[in-house]
């Protein structure tokens, strides 16, 4: 049985860091482009990153909280109690600093439809620096679980 949680926790663990990988990326790419029909492209698939993200986020916790009972860690335990901070931590980061691309991507949409010019106000909101710092912020809390993880102080 441990051998199974600890396979799923890493599956998880796989999909959450793709996830938020492939979304950063996609997230770099919509700022290097001009088009609202490439930024609405770009920022739809990012929707399918995110998803990605958010099933290796719950794996994670689950299969996670599932090893520590199973293997009688202790919930208290300060690299356990450290992890599921930033894990709180990087979900509402990232999904505070979402929010902004996904209204992006609604204007890049209308956009796209209606002649498919660049637009400064579409501009603005993908680049919008307060958001992309969040979801870097995020992502090294993501980086700072794994590294709990993998050395367990």
């Amino acid at each position: 049985m441990t051998h199974t949680l600890l396979f799923l926790h890493l599956i998880s663990a796989f999909l959450l860091l793709g996830g938020a990988t492939t979304a950063g990326i996609l997230q770099v790419s919509a700022l290097r482009r001009d088009r609202p029909s490439e930024i609405a492209l770009l920022l739809h698939v990012t929707r399918v990153a995110v998803a990605l993200l958010g099933v290796g986020a719950l794996g994670t916790l689950g299969f996670g909280l599932a090893l520590v009972h199973r293997e009688r860690i202790g919930y208290g335990t300060s690299w356990i109690v450290a992890s599921i901070a930033l894990w709180v931590a990087a979900m509402a980061l990232g999904g505070i600093g979402g929010r902004t691309a996904r209204h992006a991507r609604y204007l890049a949409e209308r956009l796209a439809a209606e002649g498919d010019r660049p637009s400064e106000e579409l501009r603005s909101l993908v680049s919008h620096r307060p958001s992309l710092v969040l979801s870097y912020a995020s992502t090294l809390a993501v980086v700072a679980i794994v590294v709990l993880m993998v050395w367990r102080p």
